[in-house]
């Protein structure tokens, strides 16, 4: 018998967050030399030189023979500004792997988390000595948790925290004024003479060649592909009410140890609520690697035009992104 995510309500103890802050296992082998930057894009190239200049300041400062150790030359955080699969994950995980520990690695949205299940003091407390604080899919489309993560920042930068931290230009917005860059330096205020922007250049590399997800299986393949060791097996709608029961920092315990998940009869999603939990759950799909197959809708269908006519277009057009890519995997297994 498949295993079924909707039988899962997984817990997870609040002190065990912040343990859990590090790179997806997708990324494990994650290096500066493993990135192959396009050579039709310089911006990537460059990338890698000043993360590898910040990389060094990560190191702890040499002793002078009278008084404090000399300050890290150059500002205590980095900024990458780029389009959704241009490699911005590779380079922010290069990062940590280099950084010395204590260290940190989070999405935006596991950072809010981390601070609602402990609370914003204990949270400053929990990081503030570490070496680099590396922020995933930094957010800017819910105002409160702009101004709650900037002012965290606030406080770990005066610790002496490096940070690093990634977003996503929406694609229609390249060239009009650098959505990410400009809105990313606004949001923080007072903290963004402390980040230095890098342009990262490109095409969506999951897509390139490719830019359509695989055809939905019928419903025969999917209960004989859900037959595999380890596979799950849900009815997509009875998933999505299971999502709206959990906390969204538990999605990833949700689907570890899942070698596959198979969903059946796949429909557009037209409740943003829903829309948005979809999004996390996809985030951590990919995060851990997890083929996918569906039976229903394709993928690109998942969220109908109302949506991405609206402010999370970000999120959907990342999240289909990544369903697409892992749906691939699915097909290949």
């Amino acid at each position: 018998m498949p295993l079924s995510l909707v039988d899962r309500s997984p817990v997870v103890p609040p002190e065990s967050l912040v343990a859990s802050l590090v790179p997806p296992p997708r990324f494990d082998d994650a290096r500066f030399e493993t990135y192959e930057p396009d050579p039709a894009q310089p911006s990537q190239a460059r990338a890698v030189e000043v993360l590898s200049r910040f990389a060094r300041t990560l190191q702890p400062a040499p002793k002078r023979l009278f008084g404090r150790p000399r300050a890290p030359e150059g500002r205590p955080g980095v900024y990458l500004d780029g389009g959704f699969g241009v490699g911005k994950t590779h380079l922010l995980t290069s990062l940590w792997h280099v950084s010395p520990e204590p260290r940190a690695y989070g999405t935006f949205v596991e950072l809010t988390h981390l601070v609602g299940a402990l609370g914003f003091a204990q949270t400053v407390e929990a990081l503030s000595g570490h070496r680099l604080l590396a922020i995933d899919e930094f957010e800017l489309d819910d105002p409160g948790d702009t101004v709650l993560v900037s002012t965290l920042l606030g406080k770990l930068v005066d610790a002496g925290v490096r940070v690093a931290a990634t977003s996503n230009t929406l694609p229609g917005a390249l060239g009009e004024g650098r959505f990410a860059a400009q809105d990313f330096l606004r949001e923080i205020q007072g903290l963004s003479a402390h980040f230095e922007p890098v342009r990262v250049d490109g095409e969506d590399y999951r897509h390139r060649g490719l830019p359509t997800p695989p055809s939905p299986v019928s419903a025969e393949d999917l209960q004989l592909r859900a037959s595999s060791p380890g596979a799950s097996l849900d009815s997509f709608p009875d998933l999505l009410a299971h999502l709206s029961a959990l906390h969204p920092s538990r999605y990833g315990a949700l689907v570890d140890d899942v070698a596959l998940v198979c969903l059946a009869d796949v429909a557009p999603v037209s409740d943003q609520s829903a829309a948005l939990r979809l999004v996390v759950l996809a985030d951590r799909l990919y995060d851990r690697d997890v083929p996918l197959v569906t039976s229903g809708v394709p993928l690109d269908r998942l969220f109908p035009e109302e949506l991405l006519a609206g402010g999370y277009r970000k999120k959907y057009l990342r999240a289909v992104s990544r369903v697409t890519a892992l749906a691939r995997q699915g097909q290949a297994a």
